[in-house]
């Protein structure tokens, strides 16, 4: 009978937590709105603001996030080792989130209101992490944001050539906060290459702590590689990586 309870018990408590999880919607510039997946958990030590690549888009159906980006695919890997979770999506007035809108002062002001949200509601530190694309946004805000704002980023999979905002094009000395980049070392993707990232950890001379971290392994990739079921995407890695980050962001050394 006890062990009939705590079944009982432990089938309650997984939708109980999955049902704070929602879609909100805020509003980042005049008439201007970004939704973003927020998962809230009790006694979180931090949030972790997840910046998907491609067009920025989450795929939301029926209020879920179903993208099959590295880290909207691994959002519940984060929410389970103790973080709140936000999953921003496109700003009402883009389609396509380019590297010219990423790396502008318009969407540093979409993330950053949505960080204010966070703070607000959850009362935690910061993180900011970036996957392909997204890594373009996550070091253009680093660039503008003060550490009272982010507490660090997390750059996955960094894009290092050929597209507008393009790591090593930006001012990355004005970066001041502690600084993660993840990196398969497998990537084929031709605007994300491993080798560009020594480069680009030099380039960030003001970062109190820098580290990168290449990592290997997973299953087998299928389609494009610089999409997200390819190494690009850490297709098959994805709690390893996760758990790599998140024991970073908890005791972040070089």
């Amino acid at each position: 009978m006890r062990l009939l309870l705590t079944i009982i018990f432990l089938c309650l408590a997984v939708p109980a937590l999955a049902a704070n999880d929602r879609l909100v919607k805020i509003e980042t510039r005049p008439g201007v709105f970004v939704p973003f997946y927020y998962m809230k958990r009790e006694g979180a030590k931090a949030t972790v603001l997840l910046l998907t690549g491609g067009s920025g888009g989450i795929a939301v159906k029926n209020g879920i996030p179903t993208s099959n980006n590295f880290l909207v695919r691994s959002r519940d890997l984060f929410a389970a080792n103790g973080f709140n979770v936000v999953v921003v999506g496109k700003p009402s007035d883009h389609d396509d989130l380019d590297g010219t809108f990423r790396t502008s002062p318009e969407h540093a002001e979409d993330l950053r209101r949505v960080i204010a949200f966070a703070k607000g509601d959850a009362g935690a530190p910061v993180w900011v992490i970036g996957t392909s694309m997204g890594t373009i946004s996550a070091a253009a805000l680093a660039t503008v944001a003060g550490k009272d704002e982010i507490n660090g980023i997390v750059l996955t999979s960094s894009v290092t050539r050929k597209k507008v905002g393009a790591l090593p094009q930006q001012k990355l000395e004005l970066i001041k906060q502690p600084v993660l980049v993840v990196h398969h070392q497998s990537d084929e993707c031709k605007i994300c290459v491993p080798g560009d990232l020594p480069q680009i950890i030099q380039q960030m001379k003001n970062a109190p702590i820098k580290k990168e971290v290449y990592v290997s392994g997973g299953t087998t990739p299928t389609g494009d590689p610089c999409q997200a079921l390819h190494r690009h995407g850490f297709i098959g890695a994805e709690k390893e990586v996760v758990d790599l980050i998140s024991d970073w962001i908890k005791n972040p050394k070089p």
